[in-house]
């Protein structure tokens, strides 16, 4: 909600970078994404990694 009511100041103080900003936001969006799915698995690799160091500590606590 407060991003809306920000986009609709925007739009009543300078209406053309608002609607540079309604075509632009997609466009960047698009972009980025392949870097958000890297991070993801680049986060999902390094949490792997560390439950499999983990794993003989809690072999050991279990028993």
């Amino acid at each position: 909600m407060l991003k809306f009511l920000i986009f609709c100041l925007l739009l009543v103080v300078c209406w053309p970078v608002a609607i540079a900003a309604v075509i632009l936001y997609p466009l960047i969006w698009l972009i980025l994404l392949p870097f958000r799915l890297l991070g993801l698995v680049v986060g999902g690799t390094f949490e792997l990694i560390a439950a499999l160091f983990y794993l003989p500590a809690r072999m050991i606590r279990a028993i």
